[in-house]
């Protein structure tokens, strides 16, 4: 768009560029630049207009932009064309994720990059390697305490390793995932600690009072993020006699985007792994990038503003690398982080589906998807070019975050139901074989959260101690059908480390001071390869598991009704122990697979008079395309064992 105010000033800036710039080779960065200059200049006025260094701030952004795409690789650049002419490549149902810490998988990322061809073996073509960046001993957050954004962590490697499993990825069509952590650094962080030395310029980078009123005022409506361990939003900092703002622990200072130079800062940094390979950046913790006295300082307006002025500048340096919205929020504020009031994603184009997530679970728990179907039904459409990561584990603890109204809607309190989803993967509800562990319980609210692997979860852990093949097999039979609906259900599945064959609770994180105090480490385990091995020995459980998960994903890509066009239709079926949907071909719809999950310990049965009259004739000759074979069939009725799946097409 042509506007003269933005663009006499784009002239501006263009004649100020420094010499360095103005003599290269800039003409694709021109084009995005004119292109998406009325924006990126409309959205950095409405955060930082009011500044008298509003202008200098402006060519220093576009400084940044310059200088990243000066620095962008031929090959790089490359695969930018690519993806601009195919806008929508990261919508195929050909993508399938992992998500690993490099020294839980392998030893380091050297030993990481040999591995690669595990991913193969799988069908794993996008890799999300946990934190990387550089950080305390001790105080790092699992890695999200980044000291310095640049350099990696020594004790994983260095920059010719990151350098080396990007190539290696590259070369096999496998998408590279990096975390970027927006919100916070450590404190030991070069800005931290010239902040702390009394250096101005980078005590304004963070939220730093000299005394308890202004904090005071953000405290009456901030809720505590680490209640137990981290309780209240600020950190005394004796070296500066200052208070910080430290929203999760209190060595992580919170950034202060109200400074434009902390918003050009962590620009650079993104356009700097975009230049080393970095297919998907993972932005972390974005409900909280800006801070407003009398609100949560979470999903505020200026946030996405943030986001959206990330997005439309990394478009101009290289428009091929994506964004995922690490918010875990309710659905309808995770929706607004693919851009609000959008037709087509102008923030993030992936966010975490963390409700589908925490639905599942709901499910396996009290066999029924009442609640599933209700969330699943209430939840946001997404925008076109913007797809869910779907997932059943992650790094990080379960939160049973659920709309009240919807957990009221199917018959359920909503704290009773919360407690007994928190006793009952905890192992605390009789009969129940789950060995997970109650994270960060908060005693005013009641509000718990879960940790474990899915394998323990789900009770492959206490089978395997009883021996009993027939718990062993519903165990992974759980595993199959949870991954069953990610992979089918519309979006990116993303699979966690060590799910593929079965890896239970890790409890040594107990022996190592740098981690018992945090019981997410039980499911953050470091892969036995040897015990690996047995996904190739037919007869074990790691072998039947594997198998069926590299099936699944096989399927999966070639199957075009499961690439996400919006193209899913949730079914009402009169057994509240099923979930049944519908995905289609959005090319050509009478191309469909109707999948159907029985979340219950006993068979079900679906009828088919329920799913009759839905476009196509549902009523035809299925087939299975899991099996190969026709489902069982009583009468009018299909038939489903506990804790089985279809993926029933048509012939």
């Amino acid at each position: 768009m042509y506007e003269q105010v933005s663009h006499s000033l784009l002239n501006a800036i263009l004649d100020d560029l420094k010499p360095e710039i103005r003599r290269q080779d800039l003409r694709h960065f021109y084009t995005r630049l004119g292109a998406n200059f009325y924006a990126i200049y409309s959205l950095f006025f409405t955060l930082y207009g009011h500044r008298e260094d509003f202008k200098p701030q402006m060519l220093s952004l576009v400084e940044t932009m310059a200088k990243g795409y000066i620095t962008r690789s031929a090959e790089l650049e490359r695969v930018d064309i690519l993806r601009e002419q195919d806008h929508n490549w990261f919508l195929s149902q050909k993508w399938v994720g992992m998500a690993l810490y490099t020294n839980g998988f392998a030893d380091n990322l050297d030993d990481l990059a040999d591995k690669t061809p595990y991913f193969q073996e799988l069908g794993i073509n996008m890799v999300h390697i946990m934190p990387i960046l550089m950080c305390p001993t001790g105080k790092s957050d699992g890695g999200y305490a980044i000291s310095d954004f640049r350099q990696i962590d020594d004790r994983l490697g260095n920059m010719n390793d990151i350098r080396r499993v990007a190539e290696e990825f590259r070369k096999r069509d496998i998408l590279l995932v990096l975390d970027i952590v927006l919100n916070h650094t450590s404190d030991e962080h070069e800005w931290a600690l010239k902040a702390a030395r009394g250096e101005s310029r980078y005590q304004d980078y963070y939220y730093i009072f000299d005394n308890r009123e202004i904090p005071d005022m953000f405290e009456q409506t901030m809720p505590d993020i680490f209640p137990e361990s981290d309780p209240g939003n600020f950190t005394w900092n004796a070296d500066m006699q200052k208070w910080v703002m430290t929203v999760f622990h209190e060595y992580q200072w919170d950034l202060n985007y109200s400074n434009p130079a902390v918003f050009i800062e962590m620009l650079d940094i993104i356009l700097f792994w975009a230049n080393h390979g970095v297919d998907v950046l993972r932005l972390d913790a974005v409900a909280f990038l800006w801070k407003k006295i009398g609100t949560s300082c979470q999903n505020e307006r200026n946030a996405h503003l943030i986001l959206q002025l990330m997005k439309d500048c990394c478009q101009v340096t290289a428009p091929g690398v994506l964004f995922i919205a690490e918010a875990i929020v309710a659905p309808v504020e995770v929706i607004k982080y693919f851009g609000e009031d959008a037709i087509i994603a102008k923030e993030c184009e992936i966010a975490y589906n963390a409700t589908l997530m925490a639905l599942l679970w709901d499910g396996i728990a009290t066999q029924n998807t009442k609640l599933l179907y209700q969330g699943i039904k209430n939840l946001p459409a997404k925008l076109e070019r913007a797809t869910w990561l779907n997932y059943v584990r992650c790094h990080d603890d379960i939160g049973f975050g659920f709309d009240d109204n919807d957990v009221r809607a199917v018959g359920y309190e909503p704290f009773a139901h919360r407690k007994f989803l928190v006793d009952y993967f905890s192992g605390q509800f009789d009969a129940s074989p789950a060995r997970g562990m109650v994270f960060m319980r908060n005693d005013e609210t009641g509000d718990a959260r879960i940790c474990g692997s899915l394998a323990s979860l789900v009770g492959l852990e206490s089978a395997q101690e009883s021996g009993e093949p027939a718990l062993i097999s519903s165990a992974v039979n759980k595993i199959l059908l949870l991954h069953s609906l990610i992979l089918s259900f519309g979006g990116i599945p993303l699979i966690y480390n060590g799910d593929a064959f079965g890896v239970v609770n890790d409890y040594s994180y107990r022996d190592d001071p740098s981690k018992n105090n945090d019981n997410r480490w039980i499911h953050r385990p470091k892969i036995n390869w040897e015990r690996a091995e047995l996904r190739k020995k037919q007869g074990t459980m790691e072998y039947t598991l594997f198998n069926a998960m590299k099936k699944m994903i096989a399927i999966r890509k070639e199957t075009s009704a499961f690439a996400d066009f919006n193209n899913r239709e949730l079914l009402n079926v009169n057994n509240e122990h099923l979930l049944c949907f519908i995905r289609f071909n959005y090319q050509r719809p009478s191309e469909r697979v109707l999948v159907v999950a029985n979340f219950d310990a006993n068979p079900q049965y679906l009828d088919l008079d329920d799913i009759g009259g839905r476009g196509a004739n549902l009523n035809g000759r299925f087939v299975d395309l899991y099996s190969g074979s026709k489902p069982d069939t009583y009468d009018r009725w299909i038939v489903l064992q506990p804790y089985q799946f279809y993926w029933l097409t048509i012939m």
